[in-house]
This record gives structure tokens, sequence and C-alpha cells, in this order.
């Protein structure tokens, strides 16, 4: 039976772990149990069973083989320069217009702020009924405004992997901008009052006070950026389904694909062949995190 053993306010247990454990690590692995069992349930488990599905060698053979797999691949390369630039660059300029104090912009940045805020399904599913070719929105507009036909958005590879990736930028744009107005925000006034004195202007300033003093923020921001975006299976699936002809494909919605073609090991595989992209990205993160 456990006892309890005062030293001065605290009061800790004492018993059979007390040979081999302090009270203070006894109550640290007691408090972190519960943590570790839903990791190792939720997290361990299936990544350690995913890997276990992948270990034929002959599943990234036939995954080498398949057409799609290299299409999806080289879509998920121009999905992170293309998306992750623009949206960080447009972050970072409409960092500089919310950070005005007028009342008007608070207003606006608080619609501006609505689509990142809303659920992704029912957003992402609205812009493509709006994209609908037979009587999508857009289209019914272009039609009553040129009395011609729009363009078929999503039944074109081209125009639906781009307008998957607008639908990426517009969906996170907000959060990244919020992030950058607060770095901005934290910029000490006094430096830019001093830069006024000494007449420099707009672009003078931007380039010697507030990059120098965001430029790791942003950098930071834009690893992040890309982990995430690399999981980002919404805004390709929920617009294109991969579609037309499976060539709006990402690896993160291949796998969707395998598994409806029954082959669960070619659906963990391209998952796996992620990680080359992934690890080295988290590895920076942690680094510049732990600086």
């Amino acid at each position: 039976m456990a006892t309890m053993t005062l030293s001065g306010d605290e009061a800790v247990p004492r018993g059979p772990l007390s040979s081999w454990l302090t009270p203070v690590q006894a109550w640290g692995l007691l408090l972190v149990t519960p943590y570790l069992l839903v990791f190792c349930a939720f997290v361990l488990y299936p990544v350690a069973y995913g890997f276990w599905l992948a270990r034929d060698p002959q599943s990234y053979v036939a995954l080498y083989n398949d057409p799609i797999f290299t299409r999806s691949a080289i879509n998920t390369l121009v999905f992170l320069l293309v998306g992750i630039n623009f949206k960080m660059i447009i972050a970072l300029l409409l960092s500089g217009f919310f950070v005005q104090p007028r009342a008007w912009i608070r207003w606006l940045s608080v619609l501006f702020i609505l689509p990142w805020a809303v659920p992704s399904i029912p957003t992402i599913l609205s812009v493509r009924f709006m994209l609908n070719p037979e009587w999508g929105m857009i289209n019914q507009i272009i039609f009553k405004l040129t009395a011609e036909d729009g363009p078929n958005w999503l039944n074109d590879p081209t125009i639906a992997f781009t307008m998957a990736i607008l639908v990426h930028i517009w969906k996170s744009l907000p959060f990244w901008t919020l992030i950058l107005v607060t770095g901005r925000l934290a910029i000490s006034q006094d430096l830019y009052e001093a830069a006024r004195v000494d007449g420099a202007g707009g672009w003078q300033t931007f380039r010697f006070i507030t990059w120098p003093s965001m430029q790791t923020l942003y950098l930071t921001c834009t690893l992040l950026s890309m982990i995430w975006t690399l999981g980002d299976f919404n805004s390709v699936y929920l617009l294109t389904g991969g579609g037309p002809a499976d060539l709006t494909h990402v690896l993160s919605t291949l796998g969707i694909r395998y598994l409806r073609l029954d082959r669960l090991d070619l659906a963990m595989a391209s998952i796996v062949c992620a990680l080359p992209l992934v690890l080295p990205l988290v590895y920076v993160m942690m680094k510049r995190l732990s600086r």
C-alpha cells in the first residue's frame, strides 16, 4: 500500500517504483502514459502498419511503371513551387495592407478571413458547383456578358489543376496573412518613425526595416506551409477528384485512386514515396525552431 512522504509543501507518492524512479519521475510517467497510449494507437500503429503494407519492392516497381504516378509526382512539385510561392508573396503584400489602423480595413479583414475559417468541404464543393460548365454560375455570367459559352473549367487537365492551385491559395491565404500581420505588428514603430525622419521611402522602409525583421518568420512560415501543402487532400480531391482521366492527382490524393482499384499496397507505397519530400522539410523546420 502506497504511503505519502511530505517534503516541504509537496506531497509525493512513495511505493515500489521509488527504488528505481524518483517521485517526480513517477508522477511524470503517470501523467504521460495516456498520451503515449493514444500516440501508439492512432499514430505509431497506423504508420507501422502502412510501412508493413508497402514493404514489397514489387509495389514500387509497379508504382514507377504507372504513368499516373509520374504525372502525380510532377503535379505535386508544381503544386508546391507555384502554390506556396504565390501564396506567401501575396500574404506578405496583404499583411502590409491589413496592418493599417483604419476601421474599414478591420471590417474588411473579418470578411477576408472567412474562407479559412469556414470548413473546407462546403466551400470547395461550392466552388466546384460554380465551375460547372453547363449550369455553373461563372459560365452563366460569361454567357450573359459575351453570348459565348465559358470554358470547361474542370474537364481540361491544365485548367482544372490551375483552379485547384488557386483554390488552395484562396483557402489558406488568410491564415498566413494573419501570421505575417502579427509579425509586422511586433516591429517597433520607433524604427519606422526614424526612417521617415531620415526621408526613407516605402521601398527603403520595407527593404531595411520590415524585411530584415520578418525574414525569419517568413521563411519559417514557408517551410511549415510546404509541409502542410504536401498533405493537402481537399483542394484537389474535392474540386477535381483527380480528374479528368486521373491527370490532376497529387501524391496526397493518389492513394485514393489505388484504393478504388483495390491496390492497397500501391496506395501505401505512394504515400511512402512522399517521405523524401516531407522528412527534409521537417528536419529543417525543427532545426530552425530549435534555434
